[in-house]
This record gives structure tokens, C-alpha cells and sequence, in this order.
């Protein structure tokens, strides 16, 4: 009887196996951590808008929140950590920084945040909270966060205003198109972002060679080709940049402009955190999770959500700890390095708590390129030409990492 001598394919899956059943039986005689997260949303009234776009999902954040923890628990099988989430839904930044001060005097640190600029500062500035939580914003976009009123374990795993615009101005620079027609509505966050692009127009070399503010209340579906036309009507120009972030006017500009040019900013070719049409970089097996799990597709809101999970528990196995203040010590310190889909491992910048990152640049249903472009160096990270750079930073933060 002839010797049956193992292939090298059996010996791998042997190896494997042996492996897996060692780290489960290190996991089930290791006493199990439970790592609760909580997780803060204040109720939002949808503002009436012009165009009938498709609403954000009720749900946007939570469910990518949730799919972080079922990805964490996933390795957590190995490490004896059990990540849990608690949800719960404010009507306001009171009710918000009472719900962050019930969960701190449980014992725990973890909050993800889904609330506005207001209430994610009164949750920062509470002393109690400060000292003892660490808060991930996953839905504030504002500057203002990130370069004046930054404050210590508050930190951005969505991106700012800022590096949207870098990201988009250094596309629109490489492709020479250095002229640009900017047209805005009348809210506030269309102002903000109109700021944003102007601060990357003077930051890039680009020339805004007019601003223009719709002051109008015509039913653009019936008459945009007319009134988009009108309002369009300048000198020359390269692309027209759009700062609409509700959608009130912004969908009906492209193509019905004065002059035959590409439209970008919150409408056309738009910067983003997150959108589903990505697929390079191993993303398409997150957006399979994050369907068969919500049974839509993901938007930046819910990758922000899973970024700030993902984050919690690399930074958890890493230090080995599950307390808040090593914990937030390993999240800003140089060993952490987080794998999410986007082509470059993700860190926190030491000067604002900012999560760097690529941008993708997209259509609605396409990925044209991201960010940063190839030729933008920094001597750092070539991501921190994305946003305020540290000598642009006018607060304290880094005094908190010791």
C-alpha cells in the first residue's frame, strides 16, 4: 500500500485550521470584554425643497454604524471582545449631551455622533464628557470643527468642507481648467461651502471669476432651461462650480448653463466621503456587506458610521485596552493605521482629530477619480493637502495627546 503524501494545497488548509481552532480556544478561555458603543442622533425635519430629489435615508449612519460592529465582532471571535451598540434618538443638544452624560457615568467612552455643529460642541465642551468619552463625528462637515473650535477626543471620520474642495480643485487644476463660474444658493451651508471653494481657488491657483446667488423662487422643473441659462450668463469661463448642499436649484444647472461647460461642487462632478459606485481597492466587498445587511446602497453618512467602529476596534486590539484614555492615546498616536477600502491606510491628524483620506470625485453613478491628485506632494502625507494643514490650525488640540 503506497504512502498518501499531502499536497501542498491540504497542507495550507491544515495549517489554517489549526490556526483558526488555536485562536478560537485562546478566545473562549479568555475572559470576553463587552465594548458598548453608543450611538447619538438628533431628529431632523427635512427642509422643502425646489427639486424633488431622492431624500437621505432615515437610517443613514446608523446602519453603517451597525455594520462596524458586525465587522468588529467578526474578529472579536478571536480577541474575546463582544462590540455592542446602543442607539438613541434626541430632539435636541440638551437632551443629546444628558444622554452622553447618562452613558459616561455607566462606565463607558465610545459615542458616535450623528448631530449637528451645535450640539456636537456643547457635548465637547461638557467637562465630564470631555474627560471621559471619546466622540466621533460622523455628520458635521464644518470647518469650523477642524480649524478654530477643535477640541480634544472629539473626532472626524467624515470630511470636512474643505477637503471636498481640495479634493475637486485639484482635479479641475490637472485638467487646466483654472477659470470658474461659481453659483450658490441662499442657506447658510451653501455659503459655507461657497467659502470652502474659494479658499481652494486662492490655495491651488484657480480664478472665481464671478460669484453668483440665486435670489429666485421659479419651479425649476418647467422653466430651468430658461432660468439656469440667465442666471449662467458671464464672460468666459472653464467649469461652473455649484453650491447648493440641499439640492434646492443645484440639480437643474448642469447642462442648461449659458456656456457649454462641465458643472461640478454638491451637483455634477461631486466630491464626497463615500459612494457606492466605488469598487477598486477590495471595496466591492463592503458594499455587498452594507447592502445585504440594509438593503440599500451606502452613503458617505453610514461610511463615516463604520470608519468611526472600525476605528474603535483596530484602536482596541492594537493597545489591548478598552479604556477611553489609552484607547484615544493609540487613535492619535503614529502606530494607527486603518485599512478602509480607499486605496491608503486612514489616520487621525494630531492638530484637528480629522480622519485623512482620500476624496472620491463622482458622478451619480460613477467614480471619476480621487484625491489626492498625482503631483500634489506634502512632506508628510500626501492626504494633508486635502483640508487645513497643521500651520492653518488656530487651536490647542495636540496638547491632549500626551
Amino acid at each position: 500500500m503506497k504512502t498518501r503524501i499531502p499536497t501542498p494545497l491540504s497542507l495550507i488548509i491544515t495549517v489554517v485550521y489549526l490556526v483558526l481552532y488555536s485562536l478560537s480556544a485562546t478566545a473562549l478561555t479568555k475572559q470576553q470584554r463587552d465594548i458598548p458603543i453608543l450611538f447619538i442622533e438628533q431628529k431632523h425635519v427635512e427642509t422643502p425643497v425646489l427639486s424633488n430629489i431622492r431624500r437621505t435615508p432615515e437610517t443613514s449612519g446608523l446602519d453603517g454604524t451597525q455594520l462596524g460592529i458586525n465587522d468588529n465582532n467578526t474578529s472579536g471571535r478571536f480577541t474575546g471582545d463582544n462590540y455592542q451598540l446602543k442607539a438613541t434618538l434626541v430632539n435636541d443638544d440638551s437632551e443629546a449631551a444628558a444622554a452622553a452624560r447618562a452613558w459616561i457615568k455607566d462606565g463607558n467612552a465610545f459615542i458616535v455622533a450623528k448631530l449637528p455643529a451645535a450640539a456636537l460642541l456643547k457635548l465637547s465642551r461638557d467637562e465630564d464628557i470631555a474627560k471621559h468619552a471619546i466622540l466621533f463625528n460622523i455628520l458635521t462637515k464644518d470647518d469650523a470643527l477642524r480649524r478654530s473650535q477643535c477640541r480634544p477626543r472629539l473626532l472626524h471620520t467624515i470630511p470636512s468642507r474643505a477637503m471636498l474642495t481640495d479634493g475637486l480643485a485639484q482635479f479641475l487644476m490637472s485638467k487646466r481648467w483654472k477659470k470658474w463660474l461659481l453659483l450658490r444658493g441662499q442657506r447658510v451651508e451653501d455659503k459655507l461651502f461657497s467659502a470652502a471653494l474659494k479658499r481652494s481657488a486662492h490655495r491651488f491657483g484657480a480664478n472665481i471669476i464671478e460669484e453668483r446667488e440665486w435670489q429666485f423662487n421659479a419651479d425649476l422643473r418647467r422653466s430651468a432651461q430658461n432660468e439656469i441659462r440667465l442666471f449662467s450668463q458671464a464672460k468666459d469661463y472653464d467649469v461652473t462650480l455649484i453650491a447648493d448642499e440641499i439640492g434646492d436649484i443645484g440639480e437643474y444647472i448642469p447642462y442648461n448653463t449659458w456656456l457649454a461647460r462641465p458643472a461640478a461642487g454638491t451637483q455634477g462632478l461631486t466630491p464626497t466621503g463615500w459612494h457606492w459606485s466605488i469598487e477598486q481597492w477590495g471595496a466591492a466587498q463592503l458594499q455587498n456587506r452594507f447592502s445585504d445587511y440594509a438593503k440599500r446602497d451606502m452613503n458617505d453618512i453610514d461610511y463615516a458610521g463604520w470608519l468611526a467602529v472600525r476605528a474603535i476596534g483596530e484602536a482596541v486590539t492594537r493597545s489591548n485596552s478598552i479604556r477611553g484614555d489609552e484607547v484615544y492615546q493609540y487613535l492619535m498616536s503614529d502606530d494607527f493605521q486603518l485599512s478602509a477600502f480607499k486605496g491608503r491606510s486612514l489616520s487621525f491628524r494630531k492638530w484637528n482629530g480629522q480622519l485623512r483620506q482620500p476624496i472620491p470625485l463622482v458622478h451619480p453613478n460613477a467614480l471619476i477619480s480621487q484625491s489626492p491628485q498625482e503631483g500634489y506632494l506634502h512632506p508628510h502625507s500626501e492626504m494633508d493637502t486635502l483640508g487645513y494643514d497643521r500651520p492653518e490650525v488656530n487651536c490647542a488640540f495636540e496638547a491632549s495627546i500626551l
